[in-house]
């Protein structure tokens, strides 16, 4: 009926809706209480209508162009890309809460994003029973073979950090891709041997025959019951139109597509079968045919139909207590401050190590320090707040989930949240172990996996509005190999989907001669991603100010991904300390005013972020100079310009510059200046453009950061 529009048809693998209710049925009748599936484009819709209960009337509207989209919170998305939810009742009389994710273009991006998802849900809903939420995975032939992403979550499956009880993986081998015959696809035998690497049983069977499809599907939901463990039913058959149906697949397949144009379809098939077997009357195939036929019709013609009744889940009645961010919100910070009593209370655990536990004596120095600066100096460093800010939040009972390679110790060594026995090699997880613990603090050590880890995470924080779900990358500059993920899911899904997502990444960042991949966390990319209050981009450089950070994540009334530029000398530099009183009252503070020098004696106003500020403060000390201000700007997205500009009055005839480790084409430098033009005109001090983040050598690192401070402070 809609000529020219995509709506990538399920026709030639029909008996994907079979399986598919075979599985949800079978699954309940073994237990599952929630299913949630994620798939790419084709057959979208088929599952939306005929196992979601997304009704044939909003259906028709959205391609009618008569659906009135939602725009207050963004732009939208294509119709074949959004979510859904509903509740149905399986045959069996249970009642099964059904998600489709919403997914980009991006096929097989959506994977880690349903397995974290169902996780957070296994953990917090269902009290770690994984026999209760099952992850479906609809993949294509070509995809489940090209795309990386898959061999990173198949090897996730396992797990402590990650396992979800076992997926359903459902291949609709179409033996083609986009164009693409199978024999430049892939080099692998199956579409499917990546099964292989975790054992992982899968059964061929052909698209054409609807009971052995649905034979395979009960087998594969019995398997993932009993064993807990993943499956892939590889549906073998064919696409009958191009890609999309507007695309003429005879211009690469013309051998293939004279057979398929030949070919009946598995309802036809199906029908003459039974019809052979004496089941059931030719005349009543076609009959139920017109039927439903003249249904569709009738729909069209917009006679009204009910949506499914359903009920939000506790985590969606969560979510629902929240609001939509305002522009308003970011004026300040709300109150983040927590009491003495919390502080002792963690302080507490974190200090105390039980006993017949040995510790190395490396950790014994830790720990002893760490007790020092609870009890003796009430001066805390980077490691020490940042522990402070989880175990506060369990306290509270909300959920911390903290992965990432080497997160338990931290890359830097500075962690150690959790601590080895130098004996047993047997884990102590201080915050677990902690007293009055309402909520559950979980962190794992991650495979060594960008793409899949940060995906799993955007799910895990997608599901628990009421968990700080953090990932922190080895090096910043390591998140670009989970680029998409940053730019399908954390920086557009509010505007694409009215998704809101909390998530927290860490990615290590400044400039110490370490190198072009350890030292830039590209900052511009994700100031190049932010606008209207899409996320959080901060360079913190204060204990307590990362404190407040992480807490403000879950006071907000609303949730915003953010992500921090975090330090890595700056963990163990000694000005890099906070006090108690820090701690027990405030908020979180987006510009730090410079308050060592007389406003009356500043020529020169430098603004910068992050570890560069403890550089030029050193030499300013050490060159006693007086009449340059350093301004702390902590909080780059959304821009602080009111904070910034009540701090800036207080030096009307002050030159302005811009300072910034990074190369000038690099770091915040061109979103600065798009957004300050007008009302701070200014000049950049930085090392030169550049098509490498750092240089490789020392040397040079040192020549060209005494150089910055140099200018910076005006000593050449």
């Amino acid at each position: 009926k809609y000529l020219g529009q995509k709506r990538f048809s399920l026709e030639g693998g029909e008996s994907t809706i079979p399986f598919l209710d075979a599985v949800i049925n079978t699954s309940s009748q073994l237990g599952v209480k929630e299913v949630m599936i994620g798939m790419a484009h084709r057959g979208r819709l088929n599952v939306l209508a005929n196992i979601m209960g997304k009704t044939y009337e909003q259906i028709f509207s959205e391609f009618e162009g008569t659906a009135k989209p939602d725009l207050t919170m963004g732009d939208g998305d294509v119709k074949y890309h959004m979510g859904y939810s509903s509740d149905i009742v399986t045959h069996s009389e249970n009642k099964v809460h059904l998600k489709l994710a919403p997914n980009p273009s991006h096929l097989e991006a959506v994977d880690p994003v349903v397995e974290g998802f169902l996780r957070a849900k296994i953990d917090s809903e269902y009290k770690g029973d994984k026999t209760k939420a099952l992850p479906i995975l609809i993949h294509g032939d070509a995809a489940v073979a090209g795309q990386g992403i898959v061999y990173e979550v198949t090897q996730m499956a396992d797990l402590k950090g990650y396992n979800t009880g076992g997926t359903i993986h459902f291949v609709i081998n179409n033996q083609v891709g986009f164009t693409t015959d199978f024999d430049d696809a892939r080099s692998s035998i199956y579409c499917t041997d990546v099964a292989k690497i975790i054992d992982a049983p899968v059964i061929h069977v052909n698209g054409d025959n609807a009971e052995s499809v649905v034979f395979a599907a009960k087998l594969a939901a019995e398997f993932r019951q009993k064993f807990s463990r993943d499956i892939f039913v590889d549906m073998v058959c064919y696409r009958r139109h191009g890609h999309n149906e507007s695309d003429e697949p005879k211009f690469t397949q013309p051998e293939l597509y004279n057979i398929i144009s030949k070919h009946p379809n598995p309802r036809e098939i199906y029908v003459k079968r039974l019809a052979e077997r004496g089941d059931v009357e030719a005349k009543l195939a076609s009959q139920m045919d017109e039927e439903f036929r003249q249904l569709l019709q009738d729909r069209l013609n917009l006679v009204k139909e009910k949506p499914l009744p359903y009920q939000a889940t506790r985590f969606e009645n969560e979510w629902s207590s929240l609001r939509r961010s305002k522009p308003e919100d970011f004026d300040s910070s709300p109150e983040t401050g927590i009491s003495q009593d919390v502080v002792e209370k963690v302080a507490e655990a974190l200090t105390v190590i039980p006993k017949g536990f040995k510790p190395l004596k490396q950790i014994e120095a830790q720990m002893k320090h760490r007790k020092d600066m609870f009890f003796q100096s009430k001066s805390l460093n980077w490691a020490a707040a940042e522990l402070l800010a989880y175990g506060s939040l369990t306290l509270e009972g909300k959920t911390v989930r903290l992965t990432g390679q080497d997160v338990q110790r931290g890359t830097f060594s500075h962690r150690h949240a959790v601590l080895h026995d130098a004996n047993t090699n047997e884990a102590y997880n201080s915050l677990k172990e902690m007293k009055d613990r309402k909520g559950d603090f979980y962190i794992y050590n991650s495979l060594l996996s960008e793409y899949a880890v940060l995906g799993f995470e955007y799910g895990y924080a997608m599901a628990n509005p009421n968990s700080l779900t953090i990932w922190e990358a080895q090096f910043g500059d390591f998140a670009n190999g989970a680029q998409t993920m940053i730019d399908q899911f954390i920086t557009s899904g509010e505007s694409k989907w009215q998704k809101m997502n909390g998530l927290v990444m860490l990615l290590p960042h400044g400039y110490e001669g370490q190198g072009p991949e350890h030292s830039n966390a590209r900052p511009e990319r994700f100031l190049q991603l932010a606008a209207e209050y899409n996320t959080v981009v901060a360079n913190v450089t204060e204990p307590s100010n990362f404190f407040h950070l992480l807490r403000r994540q879950l006071a907000w009334e609303f949730r915003k991904p953010c992500i921090v530029m975090s330090p890595k000398s700056l963990l163990r530099h000694p000005k890099v300390v906070s006090p108690l009183s820090e701690f027990t009252k405030g908020h979180f503070r987006e510009v730090l005013p410079d308050t060592t020098v007389k406003a009356k004696d500043v020529k020169r106003v430098v603004l910068c972020s992050g570890k560069i500020y403890y550089d030029l403060e050193e030499i300013r000390e050490k060159e006693k100079v007086k009449d340059v201000a350093i301004v702390r700007i902590e909080q780059l997205h959304p821009l602080p310009k009111k904070q910034m500009l009540e701090v800036l009055a207080d030096y009307p005839k002050a030159e302005l510059v811009w300072v910034q480790e990074e190369p000038s084409n690099m770091g915040y430098w061109n979103y600065i200046l798009r957004l300050l033009y007008k009302e701070l005109p200014m000049e950049i001090i930085a090392r030169k453009a550049s098509a490498s983040p750092a240089t490789g050598y020392n040397k040079v690192h040192v020549e060209e950061q005494k150089n910055i401070i140099a200018q910076a402070l005006k000593l050449k």
